[in-house]
């Protein structure tokens, strides 16, 4: 159960931004020579690809409403990347512990997934863009610190990770009535551009 600690903070990492993680960890592992990465996420595919995926989440990210539907398409990917990558750094573990420790990565994806987009669309209820770059910035920020953290010291990015998510789970019970509200915004801004016609007529 070594893995866990690791497992429990990429997974964290990875319902923020997922291909960030995975591009993280695979420099370190290719290039700083950080054992604990598992060799599957050092390739040159999967770096170029997380690599790509990260621009074009980095650019997305940052742009209201966009932000959200990427959100919306990112709910099953996230958490998905999360417990792979946990799996992944379970290696040798026996087959009750990997799956533990998948699950974990999975499960902790998921919920700090739901934080990052609930507070997204609340941010949204704000009219001006820079929130949003602001917000998307210290998340790269964040998830660049405590993924490099914790493949060297895993015990104490796990409790940085922890107390993040506690943070965001809080931070997502008191800003729930503006949660609504991005996502009535949300909602009609993509009612508006799934119907051009209607879209431009409000414009």
């Amino acid at each position: 159960m070594e893995a866990l600690p690791l497992a429990f903070t990429t997974g964290w990492a990875s319902g923020i931004n997922a291909y960030a993680c995975v591009l993280i960890l695979g420099l370190l592992g290719r290039f700083a020579g950080v054992d604990e990465v598992p060799a599957a996420l050092t390739g040159n595919g999967v770096l170029i690809a997380a690599a790509a995926l990260f621009a074009v989440e980095f650019v997305t990210d940052k742009i209201p409403y966009v932000d959200s539907a990427w959100d919306a398409i990112s709910t099953v990917i996230r958490p998905t990347v999360g417990a792979v990558v946990a799996a992944l750094i379970a290696g040798d573990a026996s087959n009750l512990d990997q799956a533990l420790i998948a699950t974990t990565g999975g499960v902790v994806a998921l919920l700090s997934h739901l934080v990052k987009s609930s507070l997204r669309l609340a941010i949204n209820t704000s009219p001006e863009p820079v929130t949003n770059i602001a917000a998307s910035s210290g998340e790269d920020v964040a998830v660049a610190g405590v993924v490099s953290l914790a493949a060297f010291h895993p015990t104490a990015a796990l409790i940085i990770a922890g107390v993040l998510l506690v943070i965001g789970m809080i931070s997502v019970y008191f800003a729930f009535r503006a949660i609504r509200r991005g996502f009535a915004r949300f909602r009609a801004w993509r009612e508006r551009r799934g119907n051009p016609a209607t879209g431009s007529s409000a414009a």
